[in-house]
């Protein structure tokens, strides 16, 4: 057991003391060293720490080097290939320092990386001087640094940690780039390059070279002029999501800044959400919190789309979507159904691609009232597979037949089988009007009948009410009669007596399926509202229900901690399992 105030080196295996340092740099770039660059754990040295000089005449080596990445596993200054400083936090300060470092070693590669931000340094030696460039990133395990970038398709592997990619480029970004410091337009020109990436990975073969690279000394102009040409072949090709007037604002050097972070990936494949982890760490509390939209964490997401358990043949909407992350994880999810029964019936890549292609145009929908985020959501589903004439920026909590025509034409009430939600929630952004509150039975006040302990609808409609008890009942009017819904709800529409008319609303509509539980800690540090799952079965007209099984669940770990950094334990991922086993012994349909 690790004694309290340490943790275990991921390297070494030691105890070493849990400073910011360790946690936050230390341990995230160690990782990543071994997993998204392929160096193997006999290679590095972080305990206990490799010492060089700090200066000629030092015969103890005073410096001690934070992780150290050799070329052999002797470990030592003949073979001393990569340095990398993690203790200032200051850029200026620790390239500073990893100059120092570099200068009386052996090694000729540097990174400094501070949790937030990272710099990659190449020492030169001529005619007797040291001299240091910035270089767009190291090399992996056996690559020459001649070829940084020059990656085929099939070379491309996902990152276990893009969040930490993302938040130093945006601290790059916010800090060097010029012209634009606020973090929203920033965001929007970091997804301008995230689709150029996702769309070079997707029409690259596997044995090409990727075009999206920036590599070693490399002109800028060369580098821009590749993936200007990449944007102008995604607007083309989506020119009905990216408007053809929109560019790529970013100078030269923060673009070939963000491709080299960028290109060692893999973003098609990665297990996170790229576009809400890019989104929620540019844009973040400050700018989202006040409208009640948090990003729904990835083993949320994907759990709730495994309970619901989506096939070719279901309609799924998501009526307050975001950047698509519920849309994104169910389209995967079918596919891989598709994926499966291709495989039974010997279907060749066209059959699987056209059948892929319709059941994202055919049955994907989602709504946003943000028009960014709508859009965001467009691009990406029509990167990923098509699908993006189904997504509508629009207030799903308006009179559907207030609706653009188009969005009318393709979302009706009670056309879907699954919806599958993350509504805003919050009393700070009430829905006002009598327009709107009137189409609701929960725009009503009601009040509870003494004799009979029951709740009635009073003809007295409120004056405001919060998103999210509208958007119970707006979500039941979407399915269809026997379909099934997902949505996470704060826990006091579960516990509230004030609010029992909801509950008693939504017992008279469905079959409650599950409630799950789940930790405080899942959406901090956005907020800390307590929230629960609840999967739901619309009744079909007429029917009533005695006494039926529920299954619940209480999860108290969820993956990360109160920061939002990540931990080992993790209740989620076996919810779903539990579930699936649950209902089949207890005859359930869902």
């Amino acid at each position: 057991m690790v004694q309290e105030g340490y943790i275990l080196d991921y390297i070494s295996g030691k105890e070493v003391k849990a400073t910011p340092e360790e946690i936050e740099a230390v341990q995230v770039f160690s990782k990543q060293l071994v997993e998204d660059y392929g160096y193997k754990k006999g290679l590095i040295q972080t305990r206990p720490q490799f010492r060089v000089k700090a200066r000629p005449s030092d015969t103890e080596k005073e410096y001690p080097v934070d992780i150290a990445i050799f070329e052999d596993t002797k470990k030592d200054d003949d073979n001393l290939f990569i340095i990398v400083e993690c203790k200032q936090k200051n850029k200026k300060e620790g390239r500073k320092q990893l100059e120092d470092y570099l200068r009386l070693s052996r090694a000729y590669l540097g990174v400094w990386f501070n949790g937030e931000e990272r710099l990659f340094l190449r020492k030169i030696e001529e005619k007797g001087k040291v001299l240091f460039e910035e270089i767009p990133n190291i090399p992996k395990l056996g690559q020459r640094l001649e070829d940084i970038g020059k990656f085929k398709r099939a070379d491309l592997k996902p990152t276990h940690n893009l969040k930490a990619i993302f938040k130093a480029i945006r601290n790059h970004l916010a800090g060097n780039t010029v012209g634009t410091t606020r973090d929203e337009p920033l965001a929007q020109q970091l997804i301008n390059l995230i689709f150029c990436k996702i769309y070079d990975e997707k029409f690259t073969k596997r044995e090409e070279i990727v075009e999206f690279r920036a590599g070693v000394g490399e002109d800028l102009e060369v580098i821009n002029k590749r993936i200007f040409n990449i944007f102008d072949e995604v607007k083309n090709k989506y020119g009905d999501v990216i408007a053809f007037n929109e560019e790529i604002t970013l100078d030269y050097s923060s673009i070939a800044y963000v491709v080299g972070e960028l290109q060692n990936y893999c973003l098609m494949d990665s297990e996170r959400d790229v576009i809400a982890d890019a989104f929620e760490t540019f844009i973040g509390h400050a700018l989202k919190g006040a409208q009640g939209q948090f990003f729904t964490p990835r083993n949320v997401i994907e759990m709730m789309v495994q309970i619901l358990n989506p096939t070719e043949e279901h309609k799924i909407i998501d009526p307050a979507c975001g950047s698509g992350g519920f849309l994104i994880d169910s389209l995967r999810y079918v596919w891989r159904v598709i994926d499966k029964k291709a495989k039974d019936y010997s279907w060749n890549d066209r059959e699987i691609l056209s059948e892929k292609q319709k059941v994202a145009v055919d049955n994907f929908r989602g709504i946003d009232k943000d028009s960014f985020l709508s859009k965001v959501t467009k691009a990406y589903m029509a990167i990923m597979g098509d699908g993006k004439g189904g997504i509508f920026c629009e207030d799903s909590l308006e009179k559907p037949s207030n609706w653009n025509s188009k969005t009318k034409s393709k979302i009706q009430l009670g056309a879907f089988d699954i919806v599958v939600t993350n509504p805003p929630f919050g009393s700070k952004i009430p829905v006002k009007g009598e327009e709107k509150l009137k189409q609701f039975e929960l725009g009503f006040k009601w009040k509870k009948d003494k004799t009979t302990g029951k709740w009635i609808k009073t003809n007295k409609i409120k004056e405001k009410e919060s998103p999210q008890i509208l958007f119970i009942e707006r979500c039941l009017e979407l399915l269809k009669e026997d379909g099934r819904m997902g949505i996470v709800l704060p826990d006091g529409i579960y516990g509230n007596g004030k609010l029992g008319y909801i509950r008693q609303f939504i017992l008279e509509k469905a079959q409650i399926i599950a409630v799950i539980d789940i930790p405080k800690e899942t959406f901090m540090p956005n907020t800390p509202t307590k929230t629960s799952l609840l999967f739901l079965r619309k009744l079909k007209v007429g029917e009533k229900l005695d006494d039926y099984p529920l299954f619940m669940a209480t999860c108290k770990k969820c993956g990360h901690d109160r920061r939002g950094n990540s931990i080992p334990e993790d209740d989620l991922k076996d919810i779903s399992v539990n579930f699936h086993n649950w209902r089949k012994e207890n005859g359930i349909r869902y």
